[in-house]
């Protein structure tokens, strides 16, 4: 699988780099933070992140001064398995390098997205950069296996915890998993198979062998 760079001009409908940010003392807290053995770990919102001096930079500037929180989801991952989307956009920014894996919500054909249409790109270290509310993502990938990644993610507050509470209303509802979470699982998920929609049809995309 061809991987970008988030300053190839193919990043522009996905999202976008952000300028402006000191972002060292987030790296050196996230850093501390030990990595699981295997798999991947997410929290919406870590004390040790928030505490650091861009926190209010990111809130202020990158979310026009909306409520945010600053979590994490670090491991080691190279594979798709999900979509996600969100009504507002997503901030990333990585311990090390990373990669992520998105597409558009707008090539979403009656519930279903084929996972032909995924791109990859490659995040330096310690650039901010900007998910579009219209970009689908979910798990970043690490580009050194020893190492894994560590990413933080910068979402409206609240967002990814406990579900909503209603009755679904047209099949768009049926595909929330938490609040402000819409996912799309691929049938070899560990998602699927806990109930997640079925919402990704292709090969589940494993980047293994392109790093």
């Amino acid at each position: 699988m061809k991987i970008y760079s988030v300053s190839d001009p193919e990043f522009k409908a996905y999202g976008k780099i952000l300028e402006g940010y000191d972002t060292a003392g987030l790296v050196a807290a996230m850093e501390a933070i030990p990595l699981p053995e295997t798999g991947t770990a997410y929290k919406p919102g870590i004390d040790s992140l928030e505490a650091c001096a861009v926190f209010a930079d990111l809130r202020d500037r990158a979310f026009g001064g909306m409520p945010i929180q600053l979590g994490m989801c670090w491991g080691h991952n190279t594979k798709l398995n999900c979509l996600e989307y969100h009504r507002d956009s997503e901030v990333n920014l990585g311990w090390r390098d990373f990669i992520l894996l998105l597409a558009k919500q707008d090539e979403i054909v009656d519930g279903v997205l084929d996972t032909a249409k995924v791109k990859a790109f490659r995040v330096p270290a310690g650039v901010p950069v900007e998910v579009y509310a219209t970009t689908l993502h979910y798990a970043p990938c690490h580009t050194c296996p020893k190492c894994g990644f560590r990413v933080a993610v910068v979402l409206p507050r609240g967002t990814n915890t406990e579900k909503p509470a209603y009755t679904p209303a047209c099949e768009e509802d049926t595909w929330m998993t938490a609040r402000n979470k819409w996912l799309l699982a691929h049938p070899e998920s560990n998602e699927a198979k806990n109930g997640a929609h079925i919402g990704l049809s292709g090969l589940n995309i494993d980047i293994k062998e392109d790093l």
